[in-house]
C-alpha cells in the first residue's frame, strides 16, 4: 500500500516537472489515476467490498483520457502546438 502511494506521488512530482508539454502532462495524470485505481482495488479486495466502484472509476478514467486526447488532436490541427503555455482563455 505504501508502494502505491509512492507511485502516486512520483506521478504528481512528474506532473510538476513536465508541466509545459500537454501530452506528457496527460501521461502523468493517467499514471496517477492508474495508481489510484490499484490503491482502491487493493483496499476493496482487502475489505471484501464489491468491485463495482472500481469498474465505474475505470470508465471515468477512460472518458478522461479520450477527452484529453481529443483536445490534443484539436490543438495540433489548429495551431501545430502541444505546449500548455500556448493555451489562452480568449
Amino acid at each position: 500500500m505504501l508502494f502505491m502511494l509512492m507511485i502516486f506521488f512520483s506521478g504528481f512530482f512528474g506532473l510538476f516537472f513536465v508541466r509545459s508539454f500537454f501530452l506528457m502532462s496527460m501521461l502523468m495524470l493517467e499514471f496517477m489515476t492508474v495508481s489510484l485505481f490499484s490503491l482502491c482495488y487493493f483496499n476493496f479486495s482487502f475489505f471484501c467490498y464489491e468491485s463495482f466502484f472500481s469498474i465505474l472509476y475505470l470508465v471515468l478514467v477512460v472518458c478522461d483520457g479520450v477527452l484529453g486526447l481529443s483536445l490534443i488532436v484539436y490543438l495540433v490541427r489548429k495551431g501545430s502546438l502541444d505546449y500548455l503555455m500556448s493555451l489562452s482563455m480568449c
